[in-house]
């Protein structure tokens, strides 16, 4: 997106910048960093006041194989088809009406796919001896680190640990906990002495002397 100068011109978009913030969380991958990203999007965690930003970036080539004739008559020849689809599309457009419709399709099929071919094969030719394989290119990074703005890192910590729930901030979606039941007291194991049974209505107590004596 460009933004308009002072006099009518565009004006020069802003030179990237690192974000500032606090680290929380490093990881070796960036899809663990991405999990970790979506846990905290699960607990209603502001995800836009935060970034993902790779450590020591570095350029991988994979090579995928070795080139030969055939691979390259065959690559070229597709992508050829594929310029001679879209050409013939537009012609098709342009002219509705044309009853050799199909027929002005398939030749402009036929002819970019030899073209294709024709132009792949001598740019082999010519860089053979400089690039005789096929290759995939990458840029990677040996660590990720998650960056949140300061007065946010100690909720995000807590929630990347797994102690963030426990600090209130689940998910609303997920139901609340039970509140915890008061256990019964424990039965009696009989440590305490019986108290004794009441006297019958009419009956005599034993005399305490008479225990004495006796």
């Amino acid at each position: 997106m460009t933004q308009q100068g002072p006099f009518g011109g565009r004006a020069r978009p802003p030179l990237p910048t690192l974000p500032k913030g606090e680290i929380v969380a490093s990881y070796d991958s960036y899809a663990d960093a991405q999990s970790a990203v979506d846990l905290l999007a699960r607990a209603d965690f502001p995800v836009a006041r935060l970034s993902i930003v790779g450590n020591d970036l570095k350029s991988v080539e994979r090579v995928t194989g070795k080139l030969t004739w055939g691979r390259v008559a065959l690559a070229g020849a597709a992508s050829g088809a594929w310029m001679g689809i879209f050409f013939g599309l537009l012609l098709i457009i342009f002219a509705p009406a044309s009853p050799a419709g199909f027929g002005i399709l398939a030749a402009a099929v036929l002819i970019g796919a030899g073209f294709g071919m024709l132009f792949g094969l001598v740019s082999y030719a010519i860089n053979r001896r400089r690039r005789d394989f096929t290759s995939t290119m990458q840029v990677i990074a040996s660590s990720y680190s998650i960056v949140v703005d300061p007065e946010l890192a100690v909720r995000a910590g807590s929630l990347l640990s797994g102690t963030g729930a426990a600090a209130g901030h689940a998910h609303p979606s997920e139901p609340p906990a039970a509140p915890p039941t008061e256990s019964a007291p424990p039965a009696d194991d009989g440590a305490r002495p019986a108290s004794p049974e009441p006297p019958l209505y009419g009956e005599r107590l034993p005399d305490p002397d008479d225990r004495s004596e006796g």
